[in-house]
C-alpha cells in the first residue's frame, strides 16, 4: 500500500489553512498501518498511541472526513456496518468480502472495468469503481 507520510498530511493541512494536530496525525498513521479500518478500528489504535488522554470517536469522526475531503483517504462500505477507511492512492483495487468468514482481500480493478463500461452504455451511469465490494464466498469457505 502506498504510503502516505505525516510530512503530507502537514502540507495538505496547512495549504487549506488547517492544523495538523496529534490527534490528525494519529488518526493517518492508524488508516495506513491497519488499511481497511473501521473508524472504531481508528479509534482503538489512536487510544492505544495517544499518551496525551483519551480521543473521542467522535474526533477520529471529523479526522477522517477531513482527510478524505482533502484527498489524503477513502472510504468504501465493505458490510452493513461502519464504512472503511484506507489510504487514497489504495484505491485501484476491488475490495472482496467473504460472507464466511469475513474475510477482506483484493482483485485487481481492471478485472471490473468492462462491466462498468457495459453499465455506462447502457444505463448512462458512471461506476465509481474505488467503492466497489463483491460479497462471496472465499475459496477455503467454498471448500468448507
Amino acid at each position: 500500500m502506498a504510503q502516505v507520510t505525516v510530512a503530507e498530511l502537514d502540507t495538505a493541512l496547512r495549504e487549506r489553512g488547517l492544523r495538523a494536530t496529534p490527534q490528525r496525525r494519529s488518526v493517518l498513521r492508524a488508516v495506513t498501518e491497519l488499511g481497511h479500518a473501521t473508524p472504531e478500528e481508528v479509534c482503538d489504535f489512536v487510544q492505544k498511541e495517544n499518551e496525551s488522554g483519551p480521543v473521542n470517536l467522535s474526533t477520529v469522526y471529523r479526522a477522517l472526513e477531513l482527510m478524505e475531503k482533502i484527498g489524503v483517504i477513502s472510504h468504501t462500505h465493505l458490510t452493513h456496518g461502519s464504512p472503511t477507511y484506507q489510504v487514497a492512492s489504495h484505491v485501484n483495487h476491488l475490495h472482496l468480502v467473504c460472507r464466511g468468514c469475513g474475510a477482506i482481500t483484493e482483485a485487481d480493478l481492471d478485472l471490473a472495468r468492462p462491466l462498468a463500461r457495459a453499465v455506462r452504455e447502457q444505463s448512462g451511469f458512471d461506476t465509481d469503481l474505488g467503492h466497489l465490494s463483491l460479497h462471496g464466498l472465499c475459496a477455503q469457505c467454498q471448500d468448507s
